[in-house]
């Protein structure tokens, strides 16, 4: 295991939750259910996969038009007041410690862009465990194409075999596993509920595996 590549929102930080609880609620106050299938779809995905805003949805499945661009502004701000409020992961900030301590090389892949994810990462103070950040920007496509993963395994001068991904959602895990990578799922509260058996050890909670139990994973992953 030459290269740790962690994604950031779900992962790192939970920013999923709060935006599905979000608006889970302002589709509630509207007297409608914020479908499953359009969480489940986004998480993970770059924004410019999306076709369909939310608002928008609520818009068409009220069959009236909506001021969606305020609603979306109110969304944003309740969404990012509960993620300010929010603590990294149960045991993400141990495990970079002992990475950075076993000078393995780290590295955050995002289907966000830079402004998002550096910014979080430079207030979370996670910033200097990582070499380099590659996000939406980077690239022409998202996950869950493997664009981003092999732009940052080719940045970092390491192959598929040298390399682990730590994922918390479907479509990131199979960006991953795509560019014939070793994935091992950590999902969150929003995520557990979702299939992610394609990855190669699901890690239900962090804080009870130690680095030595990953590698010892990982070296069995790549020996099969």
């Amino acid at each position: 295991m030459r290269a740790v590549f962690f994604d950031f929102d779900g992962l790192i930080l939970d920013t999923e939750t709060p935006e599905v609880e979000t608006w889970q609620e302002v589709f509630r106050e509207h007297g409608a259910e914020f479908p499953d299938a359009y969480w489940i779809n986004a998480l993970g995905r770059g924004a410019d996969q999306i076709t369909q805003t939310p608002a928008g949805l609520l818009a068409e499945l009220l069959g009236q038009p909506l001021d969606e661009e305020a609603i979306h502004r109110a969304a944003r701000a309740r969404v990012l007041g509960k993620i300010d409020a929010s603590e990294t992961r149960p045991g993400i900030r141990r495990l970079l410690e002992e990475l950075s301590a076993a000078q393995i090389p780290l590295a955050v892949v995002s289907s966000s862009k830079h402004s998002w994810v550096d910014g979080y990462l430079a207030k979370l103070g996670l910033a200097h465990h990582f070499r380099f950040t590659v996000c939406a920007d980077d690239v022409e496509r998202a996950k869950p194409f493997p664009d981003l993963y092999l732009a940052a395994m080719s940045k970092m001068g390491v192959t598929p075999d040298d390399s682990l991904a730590l994922e918390d959602s479907p479509n990131g895990s199979h960006a991953a596993v795509a560019a014939g990578m070793t994935v091992f799922a950590i999902p969150n509260p929003v995520t557990s509920r979702l299939d992610i058996s394609h990855a190669h050890w699901l890690i239900t909670d962090l804080t009870q595996v130690s680095l030595a139990e990953m590698q010892a994973q990982f070296t069995s992953v790549r020996r099969a």
